[in-house]
């Protein structure tokens, strides 16, 4: 709560600068206003927006919450204060409502696709920067679990840490002896010869970069017979349109950027009375 009402006071102060030049020169009195929904989607940032309204001394009652589904001319929520107050915050309080909310949106897209299937959806670090806890809540509410917050979440061996060593299962070895004890080791792989060498060295979670719904397949199969506390996870280019197929190879998740950082902003206005 405390980086959530940080973050929304450098919001504030970043759109108002030295002042808002309408605040000595508005009239007087309270207003009241409605946000409106000009977009179909699922409703994210009402946690974010109940906290700067509360910080701009902005009465504000939300008809829909964190996760509902909305329609074209839904009324999103009253608010009542200063026409200072609310003008100065419209921008803000939109811009938090309409990026969450498109981020949600497409996260529940990707999660509507793998309905019926045991696996689950992972967002993962391709966020905008300064901005990860706020879009990872987006992608969560729109139903995908969050993969990494950070690099100190998980040790994760990409393929660019991997050129850097030389015994992967020495190194596995070593990493045992410095990291948490309850933190586990994800490796990347984007051949079959790989996964076997990442399985064989100890790797907690295989993520099976780039590959084919086929070459997944052969994974699977031989982390059943061979390894079957391991975790796989499959990556890399998989959209909307192919994500059921990747769900069918018996993965037990699947990570997309795209639900983050290919999502729309969902288009919301804010109408004074």
């Amino acid at each position: 709560m405390i980086n959530i009402r940080k973050f929304v006071k450098n919001a504030i102060n970043e759109d108002n600068g030295r002042g808002d030049l309408f605040f000595d020169i508005a009239p007087k009195g309270d207003f009241t206003a409605k946000i409106i929904s000009k977009s179909d989607g699922i409703l994210a940032g009402v946690k974010y927006v109940e906290i700067l309204a509360r910080t701009e001394k902005i009465d504000i009652e939300f008809l829909k919450k964190d996760g509902d589904k909305i329609v074209v001319g839904d009324i999103l929520a009253t608010l009542e204060g200063k026409a200072s107050k609310l003008l100065s915050s419209e921008r803000t309080m939109l811009n938090m409502l309409q990026h969450a909310s498109g981020i949600a949106t497409m996260a529940n897209k990707y999660v509507t696709m793998l309905d019926g299937i045991d696996v689950v959806l992972l967002d993962t670090r391709k966020t905008r920067p300064q901005l990860r806890d706020f879009e990872k809540y987006a992608s969560r509410i729109g139903g995908a679990i969050n993969h990494r917050l950070g690099l100190d979440d998980c040790l994760m061996l990409k393929d660019t840490h991997l050129r850097t060593i030389d015994n992967l299962a020495e190194f596995v070895k070593k990493a045992r002896k410095r990291i948490s004890w309850v933190t586990k080791i994800e490796i990347e792989c984007e051949t079959f010869e790989q996964v076997k060498d990442a399985m064989s060295a100890g790797g907690d979670i295989i993520m099976c970069d780039n590959m084919n719904p086929e070459q997944i397949k052969e994974v699977v199969d031989f982390r059943n017979k061979n390894y079957p506390h391991i975790m796989l996870e499959a990556s890399g280019n998989i959209n909307i349109k192919t994500i059921r197929e990747y769900a069918q190879t018996g993965v037990d998740a699947i990570s997309s950027g795209s639900i983050i950082h290919q999502a729309t902003w969902l288009d919301f206005s804010m109408r004074v009375d």
